[in-house]
């Protein structure tokens, strides 16, 4: 076999049996050939070229098989970028609006006022503000479902003052006889009308440089949560004062609430307060203050009573009601009622928060606003929907 034919593993082994066979002729030298020493010797080094050249060889060709892979991934990974392209311009912009892209863009968008990043996600010409990432939008309604009471509110999302029309008096229906002569009363009706004026409630913080880098989703958590929160509780306070300052009488503009007076907790005054509220208030929540419930629950256990103050009702906090043992004559410290019914909260704008930051104002302290704001209008609309627990 030729040396040129021969594979790399058989001149490896033609090599081992010459110097086998030199180191033999080594020990015999004074009865050795010169000639046959000097031809093993010029066929090792010529097995050496030939091994050295094959190993070039082999070193290329796995070169160029790792280049042709990195050129073959090249394409697939090309391949994957054409496709997420073709991709997102099929997308609507409302599934734009879902994706963790357009949520960092948005991010960005709060921070810098640039919304380019924004509109260049959307495969939907977009006229006007561009619209909020869903990643926002889901913090936002989160925000408004923790308070216990914006949670139990009926919403709207109408421009403008919204009027609610409801019932200040009326006769009942009547039963018509069968073959009988006289005709039935014409009820006498009068309404009285709720207006829901918006109002702007804002919540601003302060936060350092180091917030201001956070990434995406991590800024936007960090911001509509606390934001968010704020506003849906300014919110609920404000519901809960128009709800107090609701009278027995009532007036053409704000529907009468019953009350009912006790210097002392006992365990069945949530009782007394249901009797008071209209059929129509058929889920009922007990709103108070935490200290308060504290009070009732002292009540129950100081009696040894094993009975429920709340009646099974659902006990809702907000400490914008005075607690009982802060509560003065005519002051009143829980209330009990329906919020579906009775009340309203309008969102003429939607239940997004406007986002504005100013990194001007305090930038020799390394920090920067945030202002949050929301138009909400809030109010009672539903006569005897509530009944207020007064000292």
């Amino acid at each position: 076999m030729n040396i040129e034919e021969m594979k790399l593993e058989d001149i490896q082994a033609r090599k081992a049996e010459i110097v086998e066979r030199r180191d033999a002729m080594a020990v015999e030298l004074e009865t050795a050939e010169d000639d046959a020493l000097d031809a093993l010797t010029a066929e090792a080094q010529e097995l050496n070229d030939e091994e050295r050249q094959l190993n070039e060889r082999e070193n290329a060709i796995y070169q160029a098989a790792e280049e042709r892979q990195k050129e073959l991934q090249d394409v697939i990974d090309h391949g994957k970028e054409l496709k997420s392209f073709e991709e997102n311009k099929t997308m609507t912009n409302a599934e734009v609006r879902k994706s963790m892209e357009y949520a960092n863009a948005w991010a960005n968008y709060i921070k810098t006022g640039d919304d380019s990043e924004c509109r260049a996600l959307l495969t939907e010409n977009v006229s006007g503000t561009v619209p909020v990432a869903t990643y926002a939008e889901d913090r936002v309604r989160t925000a408004w479902n923790r308070d216990g009471i914006m949670r139990l509110v009926r919403k709207t999302y109408l421009k403008g003052n919204l009027k609610i029309g409801w019932e200040k008096s009326a006769d009942g229906a009547y039963v018509h006889t069968e073959s009988s002569n006289s005709a039935t009363t014409e009820e006498s009706l009068v309404l009285g009308v709720t207006q829901l004026i918006p109002q702007s409630i804002k919540k601003w913080i302060s936060i350092s440089d180091e917030v201001m880098d956070m990434k995406g989703t991590e800024f936007l958590d960090y911001i509509y949560d606390e934001l968010t929160y704020q506003i849906a509780k300014k919110a609920a306070d404000t519901l809960v004062a128009a709800i107090i300052a609701c009278t027995t009488g009532g007036s053409d503009n704000h529907p009468q609430q019953n009350s009912i007076t006790a210097t002392t907790v006992t365990v069945g005054l949530v009782a007394q307060a249901m009797a008071q509220i209209s059929d129509e208030a058929s889920n009922p929540v007990v709103i108070m203050n935490k200290a308060s419930w504290g009070d009732f629950k002292k009540a129950q256990a100081d009696n040894g009573y094993n009975y429920d103050p709340f009646e099974g009702l659902p006990v809702v906090f907000n400490n914008s009601l005075s607690t009982f043992s802060a509560a003065t004559t005519g002051v009143c410290y829980a209330i009990v009622g329906d919020l579906g019914v009775g009340a309203q909260a309008n969102f003429p704008n939607g239940e997004e928060i406007e986002i504005k930051v100013d990194e001007i104002s305090k930038m020799e302290y390394d920090l920067v606003r945030i202002l949050g704001r929301e138009y909400v209008g809030v109010g009672v609309v539903g006569p005897n929907a509530f009944c207020l627990i007064k000292h």
